[in-house]
């Protein structure tokens, strides 16, 4: 018996021995997933054998099932369950064929405060065990253990968990690299996710999609990811300083830590457009979670206005116009339009507006009448809460209340329809665009054309004015489904836009951009005025170490812009090449041979120009001469890997091993931005080239 126990306690002390090697861990890992995989499909293929028996007893057996339909309700129980059950082991086994290509990045070896052996804590991209139920092997990025790999070098340390916080010391700390099941390295580190492995991953070419960053968060960054106290998190980051990247971390964080209450159908993320969606639609899914809804703010108010009129311009056509129309007096207009100023303005509006857009009238219908007193005193006393355009409809709900009530019967749904004409012909108007025309009389703005609805096309300076004083006149109609709201490039929402969020979503929200890449001349930083929409719920971080570009690329980024605080890493790389041609041919030679495109160069790179005609004329032109090019507009879906023609402002938030920036001629504060946008979307290679006159 004593030999056996000796036995035992040696084979424990080799496999305790085994998993502070990571190699030897690593092969170990390998045979439990593979052997954990053939389980679950064993399980699934007996599960799906089992939806199909209960679907053939069914059909077999339905019509001698019992009269109150018991078994019948049992058996649709069994199949749901069954069928849930199918999904969660699909899930699993997707997640489990993810972490054999890389099951760990990270691991900590760490003393519990009393003991005196350390235990290692392998950290990957999900949880595994070798039996469901069992202590894990590999533990989430995300569980409460791991934050112990990204916030603490060697020395003394703690960690929250659900008991309480765990202390103790960190004795060693490992990072890992592991592709397609095997070790590419593996070595202790002595400072927390050190620049090192940050230069080595940011190195290496690019993906043609945004990276997911778990193996290399930084403590600034998981302090941002892991936070839920705060309601609203607004990440104020320089150009490269990760802040998409940590707000979708951040959501996978929060799915992981409240699974009861938060779905990925509770969260929305508000993108610029849709090849930005599609650029950044990989990561929640390798991070082990389902995709999640994205939506671009100007498209929903589009629809929003689709009853106002038959068009709405989009910020891309206004933009185009400036370029080529510059106009002082049209800036100015737009800036007021999407102005505090201008919801000041809209307040006293609407106040003067609840007596001149009325005509009161007695209403009689079928001997029953109410008088033009009575409803004067419902509509400002009663119903004074309800929006303008909505509390006729609440004072003709009253008067069909006590028709009913007196008749003792319903009103048929022709006589509601008459009603609610009668009651409608009190407005002088229910038009949102007439009313915003009278709007801007009043604001001393010109109006736009009195057109018929069918002709109607909203300048995009007036689009969100027009859908703000809707919601103020109709109520609108808040999304409660939604539970947390992301907004990417936050610079670009002006004042009346984020009041119009505010009354959409009241949830909690991540808020991320930066000031420097405003759409607008001059850059916006909108931290000094979200506390005046949102209140004091607000918690704002300061993100200014770039992690994107070389420092010769973020250095001339900086000149552009003037900014000076940025924190760069010294990741060095090739000089950035300014260079002007005499003729278009002349430029498209150059980028034809620059491009360095293969399985021994780069991935992606990029042709950015000011204008969407100048990113068509140039992609045509390109792929005439036999480059491999893809054309990027505003309806474009899809990032792709290769050579990418597109203008600045669709460039934004992406980015590319090389950036070929034709720069236009015109010295302005856009042309200014759009240089800068255009520097800061290179990884690599940055050439700055320009047409002479």
């Amino acid at each position: 018996m004593a030999k056996a126990k000796t036995e035992l306690e040696r084979r424990k002390m080799a496999e305790n021995s085994r998993r502070f090697d990571g190699r030897l861990f690593l092969e170990d890992i390998n045979e439990k997933l593979k052997i954990r995989l053939e389980e679950i499909s064993r399980q699934l293929d007996e599960g799906q054998r089992e939806i199909e028996d209960m679907h053939e007893y069914y059909w077999e057996n339905y019509t001698e099932m019992d009269q109150y339909g018991y078994e019948d309700y049992d058996n649709q129980q069994a199949l749901l369950h069954q069928v849930n059950a199918n999904e969660e082991k699909t899930k699993l086994k997707r997640r489990f064929e993810k972490m054999l290509d890389s099951p760990f990045f990270g691991r900590v070896d760490f003393i519990f405060e009393g003991e005196e052996e350390a235990e290692p804590f392998y950290i990957g991209i999900g949880n595994f065990a070798e039996k469901a139920g069992m202590t894990p092997l590999i533990y989430d990025w995300r569980a409460p253990v791991s934050g112990l790999f990204y916030d603490y070098d060697k020395g003394p340390a703690a960690y929250e968990a659900p008991s309480g916080t765990i202390q103790g010391e960190i004795r060693a700390k490992w990072q890992y690299k592991i592709r397609k099941g095997k070790m590419v390295y593996g070595f202790e580190s002595d400072v927390k996710i050190d620049d090192d492995i940050l230069k080595r991953e940011l190195g290496n070419n690019g993906d043609a999609r945004l990276k997911s960053i778990v193996r290399t968060i930084q403590k600034e960054q998981n302090a941002v990811i892991r936070n839920t106290k705060d309601r609203i998190m607004v990440i104020q980051g320089a150009a490269g300083s990760g802040k998409t990247s940590i707000a979708l971390h951040r959501i996978a964080y929060l799915l992981y830590h409240d699974r009861k209450n938060l779905k990925s159908s509770n969260i929305l993320i508000l993108s610029p457009n849709s090849v930005f969606a599609d650029y950044i639609s990989h990561i929640l899914p390798e991070l082990g979670e389902e995709n999640i809804r994205e939506m671009s703010f100007d498209l929903f108010a589009y629809r929003e206005l689709k009853d106002t009129a038959a068009d709405c311009e989009d910020r891309y056509d206004q933009l185009e116009r400036m370029m080529r129309f510059p106009d002082e007096q049209a800036k100015e207009r737009f800036r007021f339009k999407q102005s505090e100023e201008l919801a000041r303005e809209a307040e006293g509006f609407l106040a003067m507006l609840e007596d001149e857009l009325m005509e009161f009238r007695d209403i009689e219908f079928r001997g029953m009448r109410l008088s033009e007193e009575e409803i004067l005193k419902l509509f400002y006393n009663k119903f004074y809460q309800i929006p303008i355009l909505k509390r006729m409809d609440a004072v003709m709900e009253y008067f069909v209340d006590s028709y009913e009530t007196l008749r003792g019967r319903d009103i048929e749904e022709e006589d509601r329809e008459y009603l609610q004409q009668k009651f409608d012909r009190m407005y002088v108007t229910k038009d949102i665009y007439e009313i915003y025309n009278r709007f801007l009389e009043t604001c001393g703005q010109e109006e736009l054309p009195d057109l018929p609805c069918e002709r109607r096309k909203i300048p995009y300076e007036d689009v969100f004015p027009m859908l703000y004083l809707k919601y103020r006149l109709t109520g609108g109609g808040a999304h409660k489904n939604i539970k947390h709201l992301v907004i990417d490039e936050m610079q670009d929402y002006s004042f009346i836009q984020y009041l119009i969020l505010k009354d959409l979503f009241d949830c909690r929200m991540t808020i991320l951009g930066d000031r420097a890449q405003t759409l607008d001349e001059e850059p916006q930083d909108v931290t000094s005025f979200l506390p005046k929409i949102f209140g004091k719920e607000i918690r704002t971080v300061v993100m200014n170490k770039s992690y994107r570009n070389t420092w010769e690329i973020a250095e001339y980024a900086g000149k552009i812009s003037g900014i000076t605080d940025i924190e760069l890493l010294e990741r060095h790389g090739k000089p950035v090449e300014e260079r002007s041609f005499d003729s278009e041919e002349e430029m498209l030679s150059a980028v034809a041979e620059n491009l360095n495109l293969s399985d021994q160069g780069f991935e992606t790179a990029a042709v950015i120009t000011m204008t969407e005609e100048e990113a068509f004329d140039l992609c045509r032109l390109l792929q005439n001469r036999g480059v491999d090019a893809t054309y990027v507009d505003r309806n474009s879906t899809a990032f792709q890997k290769g050579l990418t023609v597109t203008t600045f402002y669709l460039a934004k938030g992406l980015e590319f091993d090389q950036v070929f920036a034709i720069r236009g001629n015109r010295e302005d504060p856009l042309s200014r931005q759009a240089q800068y946008i255009c520097a800061t979307r290179a990884l690599h290679e940055l050439y700055v080239w320009r047409l002479n006159d």
